[in-house]
């Protein structure tokens, strides 16, 4: 199994020189299984260049695209994915239900292509397109693969996923908050939260134990979090602690924060690195950036 990142940046497309390195879409993961079974994580922009570069490798696309959640960074590339228009296609989108309409992950393509905001309808796509919603926490059979999913924190319903193929097995948080508790020590709601919390974070853990490659949203550092608590996005130092404590192989970083030049981003990735130097053992630590493939053996 092998992955590579077509888009590392979170909230909104950031191009320009200042992210020319590590590059300026937004989440896309190209992961491809050992049959060649071809799995999307997210449809952020960088879902656009993936797209061209399976219609140079063959004239239809087989694809599978998970969304972790519908937030527009994580699905505004759907649109503009070019073997939706090739007859002979088949593109599946998997997701959760949406909570607010109790739709199921269809309304994802169906609100983008209302006509206000799109001027194509999916009737005019040549593809087959399916959709599958995902119960939660109940594993799917793919090709080799089983894809397991689990609830993150994030302000709408977020799932992480894991993709077990042949003993090798990767982790993709989507958005991810750390657990930290909204209500104070002594606030008459601060126990209960902290049962639900500690509940979650354990069956998060729980599916993260053991991976190969941990990819997480590390939007922030530890200084500007306190800011932005609440957001539903990660820090460095926590994506660090989670890799240490559930035991992964390897962390990559990414939903790099939009605003962050290359030479920052490289700045507060070393901060991260010096500062937890004595404690990393065996892990691997990258800073994820578009074009960076990895295979897992």
């Amino acid at each position: 199994m092998k992955f590579r990142f077509w888009g590392v940046r979170g909230s909104i497309p950031s191009p320009g020189p200042h992210t020319a390195r590590y590059g300026g879409n937004t989440t896309c993961i190209e992961v491809r299984l050992d049959d060649g079974t071809l799995i999307v994580l997210d449809a952020g922009t960088g879902l656009f260049p993936l797209a061209q570069q399976l219609l140079k490798d063959g004239a239809t696309v087989d694809a599978n695209i998970f969304i972790t959640h519908s937030h527009w960074d994580h699905i505004h590339g759907l649109p503009f994915f070019t073997p939706l228009f090739v007859k002979g296609s088949r593109i599946c989108l998997h997701g959760a239900h949406d909570q607010a309409s109790g739709r199921g992950i269809e309304h994802v393509m169906a609100v983008q292509l209302q006509n206000s905001y799109f001027p194509v309808g999916e009737a005019q796509m040549a593809a087959s397109i399916a959709y599958r919603t995902l119960e939660i926490g109940v594993p799917l059979a793919l090709g080799q693969a089983s894809v397991s999913n689990v609830m993150t924190n994030h302000p709408v319903l977020n799932l992480g996923y894991r993709i077990d193929c042949n003993g090798r097995s990767l982790f993709f948080t989507g958005d991810h908050e750390p657990w930290n508790n909204p209500h104070p020590p002594g606030d008459p709601h601060h126990a209960a939260a902290e049962a639900r919390l500690r509940e979650r974070e354990q069956a998060m853990d729980a599916l993260m134990a053991g991976v190969d490659a941990l990819i997480m949203d590390c939007s922030y550092t530890r200084d500007e979090y306190p800011a932005r608590a609440g957001w539903g996005h990660g820090t460095f130092d926590a994506a660090v602690a989670t890799a240490l404590r559930v035991g992964a192989r390897a962390l990559y970083c990414t939903h790099h924060e939009p605003t962050r030049s290359d030479d920052a981003l490289e700045a507060a990735f070393a901060d991260v690195l010096a500062r937890h130097a004595g404690r990393l053992g065996d892990l691997q630590v990258h800073l994820a950036y578009e074009g960076l493939e990895v295979t897992l053996d």
